[in-house]
């Protein structure tokens, strides 16, 4: 929901900017902050005509990581998906200029996401993996992508780049306590473990989304369908597995819940929501590829990435950049989401020694 502007920009430059670039927008335009976007702060821009648009900016200041906050990336995907059957929102102008807001931004089109009791949790969740396994299936060259990253040896880079950014986010001290961020638990043991090639998936290679979630689907207003796939900023060429795994991450938390909230992720409490054997069915089906065998490895290599993003809120926290409302909450789960991916390791490593890979609990 957008609200009050936590973080301010220059309304006059923009709208000035808007006017000249972004014909589509009519000024003067009202502007709130959204409360999601633990990365890049997001506004909702509303212009004379009660028309409603998304912002994207980078945050202000020094960045810890030059991997993070693409926003020029996270344009040029969306811009090339426009042409596929992957659901994203219209973009309609991406800014470099440091000197109109401060950081490089892009517009898009914005779509009010409907609450989740109004429609059915299992066509719903059918319908983002069925989104997703469309995105696996785009040939990168069809949509002038053939360049957007690496076409093999993904998470060999992924854990070279979590290593290098954990270590600068650890080392990342509060500016009013000089306090540091601190190490994840055990997490030089995971890297050990998900760099031996024994343990690893088979190698793959498609673009992307790199934050696929239900937090980052929009649904059509009458149907549980999706209409819209956000938050493109750390898009590549990389493994599927990555996007389903972390597509996957609630039935991880109802396990091992660092919240009370999470464990309520239950057909029980939330009739509809599909058994985990059933949505890995479904992927299986529609992508053309069964991840099974590799999920264990999959669902430790996403819980592992997941506490260095909370590590890197927590350093932003630090730092005083956060931009999302709830970037204490999502901070302080660093230390007990290093424990879950540490068991989930251990777990995959019990399951190989009794002679086969996890398939994951179901």
């Amino acid at each position: 929901m957008a609200s009050t502007v936590r973080l301010p920009i220059d309304v006059a430059r923009l709208e000035a900017y808007i006017q000249h670039n972004v014909p589509e927008i009519e000024v003067p335009i009202d502007i709130k902050q959204f409360g999601f976007g633990q990365s890049n702060p997001t506004y909702q821009l509303t212009d004379r005509t009660g028309r409603r648009f998304v912002l994207r900016k980078k945050p202000p200041g020094k960045l810890l990581s030059k991997t993070a906050h693409r926003v020029e990336r996270e344009y040029r995907i969306i811009h090339a998906l426009e042409k596929t059957n992957v659901p994203v929102p219209k973009a309609y102008c991406l800014c470099t200029d440091d000197s109109v807001i401060g950081t490089p931004f892009f517009v898009c089109l914005s779509n009010a996401l409907l609450p989740i009791h109004q429609l059915t949790l299992l066509c719903r969740w059918h319908d983002a993996i069925r989104t997703l396994a469309k995105l696996h299936r785009v040939n990168p060259k069809d949509v002038g992508l053939e360049n957007y990253g690496r076409p093999s040896g993904f998470y060999n880079r992924q854990i070279a780049t979590l290593q290098t950014v954990s270590e600068s986010q650890a080392k990342t001290a509060d500016i009013e306590t000089g306090i540091p961020v601190g190490a994840i638990v055990k997490f030089d043991e995971m890297l050990n473990f998900f760099k031996d090639p024994r343990t690893q998936p088979k190698d793959r290679s498609t673009i992307i989304h790199g934050d696929y979630k239900i937090d980052n689907l929009i649904y059509h207003r009458n149907e549980p369908r999706v209409i819209g796939v956000l938050d493109w900023e750390m898009s590549t060429i990389g493994h599927p597995l990555s996007d389903f795994s972390n597509l996957q991450t609630p039935y991880i938390n109802a396990r091992f819940p660092v919240r009370p909230d999470q464990a309520d992720f239950t057909d029980t409490l939330y009739p509809g929501i599909p058994l985990r054997n059933h949505a890995i069915q479904w992927y299986a089906q529609d992508a053309g590829w069964d991840p099974r065998t590799e999920m264990g490895w999959g669902d430790a290599f996403a819980c592992a990435r997941n506490v260095v993003i909370m590590q890197g809120i927590a350093a932003r926290l630090a730092r005083r950049q956060a931009s999302s409302e709830k970037a204490q909450e999502y901070a302080v789960q660093m230390p007990e989401m290093g424990r879950v991916a540490w068991l989930l390791v251990e777990e995959e490593e019990r399951n190989r020694k009794r002679g086969g890979r996890s398939e994951g609990k179901l």
